[in-house]
């Protein structure tokens, strides 16, 4: 998957995710806090703040335990809630799973540079397909693109 942005959705004013197949037309829309909205805003924008966010903290740890966070998988809808787990392999090539929000995965991934995998099961529930006509991205999406080159991360602080 790959992170195509994030999106103050109207008129609920709720920040989403919004995750793209690679290889494939389904999108998938992930409603996240504003706190979660801003860090992958930062990550996707190269930011780096005076000081490290939770996520740069993550990183940090993780990179100082010599470990690597491998990829994200977004595993199941369950209730109306996005389950992901992140996959770290540490230095002694063992991996374990560890169960987390997406929005945070997600955060991580982008500054760690890590695969985002999502369940065939979850894009069939919850993916959306928007075809693209002639080549060209659907309307949507554009506008989408074109609403990511206009904000910033502060446009999501409450």
């Amino acid at each position: 998957m790959e992170v195509v942005g994030v999106r103050v959705e109207m008129p609920s004013n709720q920040p989403i995710i919004l995750l793209k197949e690679i290889d494939g037309e389904r999108f998938l829309p992930i409603w996240v806090g504003a706190n979660e909205a801003s860090a992958i805003a930062f990550a996707q924008q190269g930011l780096q703040p005076p000081r490290p966010l939770t996520h740069d903290l993550m990183r940090d740890v993780i990179e100082g335990f010599d470990a690597t966070l491998t990829a994200v998988h977004l595993t199941e809808l369950r209730d109306g809630i996005f389950y992901a787990n992140l996959v770290i392999r540490d230095s002694s090539a063992v991996s374990r799973s560890i169960s987390a929000r997406p929005s945070d995965a997600v955060a991580l991934a982008l500054r760690m540079h890590s695969n985002i995998l999502a369940a065939e099961e979850l894009l069939n529930e919850a993916g959306v397909q928007m075809p693209s006509e002639d080549g060209q991205e659907n309307q949507e999406v554009e506008r989408f693109r074109a609403f990511l080159d206009e904000i910033n991360p502060e446009d999501f602080a409450s």
